[in-house]
């Protein structure tokens, strides 16, 4: 994480971890909780934002996919993958939230939407 968001407490870790397991039993509205929550940290808004546009861009695709699967079922796979990806970079943001740190999640898994 840089130097720039100052020292990190035990509090925001747990806040910025929050923001990326709470996806696995409320999706998109746990990092939304954190942002609005505890956002004036700025080590728990980067990863609360990080987290939100994760879950923008899970359920972007599995709307569009289920759309997709009204043409054909080969799609079927689609969202699958991509909600298995977006899992194992849950679990690698909360892992380095938990040590205080920030890793960025490829484009492709976080839409950059929220800067």
């Amino acid at each position: 994480m840089p130097g720039n968001v100052g020292p990190v407490t035990h509090d925001d870790k747990s806040w910025a971890l929050m923001a990326y397991l709470g996806q696995f039993l409320v999706g998109a509205i746990a990092p939304l909780v954190v942002l609005v929550a505890k956002g004036r940290s700025p080590f728990v808004r980067k990863h609360a934002r990080q987290a939100l546009n994760m879950g923008i861009a899970a359920i972007v695709v599995w709307l569009v996919s289920a759309l997709l699967l009204l043409a054909t079922e080969a799609l079927i796979w689609v969202p699958l993958v991509f909600t298995a990806v977006v899992l194992v970079f849950l679990v690698y943001a909360a892992r380095a939230a938990n040590r205080g740190e920030f890793r960025r999640v490829p484009v492709f898994i976080a839409w950059p939407l929220l800067k």
